[in-house]
């Protein structure tokens, strides 16, 4: 069995709890991978993302997980707590490493290359989770990436759904459907199944066609429908949907001034999203404010390094002009 160290107790009372894998990252430079002689150095996972960006956006968010016990571990966790997360849950293996990926953006295209097998994150297991500091939360993030990863990690996520669930916290599902970690009929079973469970669930359209096996939009909506759920259905025709009492909502996107890299603008839309509901907006205003995040992502390189502030997004809400002293 996986050992792992406590980072650190900590009495800190986060409004968000969110978990999963979280890996190195080198980026290649013009040249690509195979042809740099260096590469960039930094870190992403949908969970830290999506950590990173709430606590941006001024609330009170942890993230835990299990890190290798070497330089891209310790840098991940220095990282996430110099960035306001709180990672006092996290774990460090001294029997498996950090996870990592390598990424380039060639002829328009990105191309992210894996390590992970084995890794520290996949040996998580339900004994190693704070059912207390779960339950003091007020949402539960979670990704359809974490029950990919192996069986203990399946068992993790539903076991900290029924913490959540047993002591009324909300629980918030982003399938972030990766075929490259199993098959999509193994996908459908398991992601459909955390679905239920949900209070707010947020798939992309492509996911929905793949997990209910339509094109159709009319059925899509009448299969989300039957979810206890309120839906959030992101990738539609420049526009995000809300499905909640019977409704549709289409809430228009902000436009990109210019586009860099689209790798974690869906974990830029989930932290607005939060941030929205944290601060009271309805459904429609807080999609409103998740889109807004997700476009500002886009437009630097880096998996979390574009997420917004709350000086940021307000800017742009109140139209303010930026100026440079």
């Amino acid at each position: 069995m996986t050992q792992t160290l406590e980072v650190g107790e900590t009495q800190f009372s986060p409004e968000v709890v969110t978990f999963g894998e979280t890996m190195g990252l080198l980026i290649g430079g013009p040249k690509g991978i195979e042809h740099s002689a260096s590469l960039e150095k930094s870190f992403g996972g949908a969970e830290s993302n999506f950590a990173i960006g709430l606590a941006r956006l001024g609330h009170r968010v942890g993230w835990f997980g299990l890190l290798g016990n070497d330089p891209m571990g310790r840098m991940i966790l220095k990282t996430l707590r110099g960035e306001g997360v709180d990672v006092s849950r996290a774990g460090v293996s001294k029997e498996a490493p950090t996870g990592l990926m390598l990424k380039e953006r060639l002829a328009g295209n990105t191309s992210v290359y894996y390590y992970r097998k084995l890794s520290a994150a996949s040996r998580m297991t339900p004994e190693q989770l704070d059912a207390a500091y779960i339950s003091r939360a007020k949402y539960l993030h979670i990704t359809g990436i974490t029950p990919a990863l192996s069986e203990t990690c399946r068992d993790t996520v539903l076991e900290a759904v029924r913490i959540a669930r047993t002591n009324g916290v909300k629980v918030v599902f982003d399938p972030n459907l990766r075929l490259k970690l199993w098959d999509l009929e193994e996908a459908r079973e398991v992601l459909l199944r955390i679905a239920e469970e949900a209070d707010y669930f947020l798939p992309g359209l492509d996911e929905l066609k793949l997990l209910y096996e339509t094109d159709d939009f009319d059925r899509i909506v009448e299969r989300l429908r039957q979810l206890r759920a309120r839906s959030i259905v992101k990738g539609g025709n420049d526009e995000t949907y809300v499905i909640d009492d019977g409704d549709v909502i289409a809430v228009p996107y902000f436009k990109a001034t210019h586009f860099v890299d689209s790798v974690g603008a869906g974990d830029g839309f989930c932290s607005g999203f939060i941030s929205g509901l944290l601060r009271g907006y309805d459904l429609a205003e807080a999609v409103r404010l998740g889109n807004l995040s997700g476009s500002l992502v886009v437009q630097m390189i880096g998996d979390w390094e574009g997420l917004p502030t709350c000086e940021e997004v307000d800017a742009v809400l109140g139209d303010r002009k930026h100026v440079e002293r």
